[in-house]
């Protein structure tokens, strides 16, 4: 019989590695379906012209909501260092090892995103004959070797992943803060998804392009948490297992969600 001063770990290794399986497996299938559907194209279509795309240069999209974003996150990435020694109040049941880990869990989601880019094929919408651009034809990402005659590294979408790289703080907080890893969670993939579609609007990236940042952000992360020893070997608290089901599920959930029908 376990001691009462001995910790319990409700949300084990073994149940964790299949809800966030599952929550993986669930938004690739709902992934693959959106590639299917070709949408892509006719949604790019909403703001792009021969004459371009009228939002590519407005103050909103490009100076707020891209450059002004992008310090934002700066600003809270800096915040998280800070907190590596002095945590946040909600942060205060991780150790040391953990925050850090956060930090480079966010780190690595970034890196992943940027290598694949790098070697991508994929050209970005401004760049379709279409749309005003040198692109003879649109050639879908997953025709990963096939060549559009554009400069390509369009693949994935950089600029949603200033979002989504943050996902790591639901998995840091989901076992000593479920509250506040739920709201992270929702800010995290919101803000993801707003940045996703501002780039559509300025013609820099499809719909697919901000779809798959997300699940790959997701990935890199659901590795990441799982092969370091700072969560394998260390007792979790606060999250029931039938807690840990629910919030689990709204993850899925929120990965089957369709994407927005207004621009902002």
């Amino acid at each position: 019989m376990t001691s009462s001063s001995t910790p319990l770990r409700p949300f084990g290794q073994a149940h964790a590695v299949r809800q966030d399986a599952r929550a993986l497996l669930v938004g690739l299938v709902a992934l693959l379906g959106w590639d299917a559907s070709g949408a892509d194209l006719p949604i790019t279509r909403w703001y792009g012209t021969l004459q371009g795309f009228a939002w590519a240069n407005h103050w909103l999209v490009s100076g707020v909501l891209h450059d002004g974003v992008k310090y934002a996150a700066w600003a809270l990435f800096a915040v998280l260092v800070v907190g590596v020694w002095y945590p946040l109040p909600f942060a205060r049941g991780l150790t040391r090892a953990q925050r850090v880990w956060w930090l480079c869990a966010i780190v690595g989601s970034l890196l992943l995103t940027n290598l694949l880019r790098r070697y991508s094929a994929t050209s970005c919408p401004s760049q379709l004959h279409e749309f005003g651009g040198s692109v003879a034809a649109y050639v879908p990402h997953w025709h990963v070797f096939a060549r559009d005659g554009g400069s390509g590294q369009c693949f994935p979408s950089g600029h949603a992943s200033t979002g989504f790289a943050f996902l790591a703080g639901w998995f840091a907080l989901r076992g000593t803060a479920p509250r506040w890893a739920r709201l992270w969670l929702i800010a995290t993939v919101a803000v993801g998804a707003l940045l996703g579609w501002v780039q559509v609007m300025r013609g820099a990236h499809y719909v697919s392009h901000s779809l798959w940042t997300g699940w790959i952000c997701w990935f890199a992360t659901v590795v990441a948490y799982h092969a370091a020893p700072c969560w394998r070997d260390a007792p979790a608290g606060g999250m029931r297992g039938r807690e840990a089901d629910a919030a689990t599920g709204a993850v899925a959930e929120l990965a089957t969600l369709p994407a927005p029908h207004s621009a902002i």
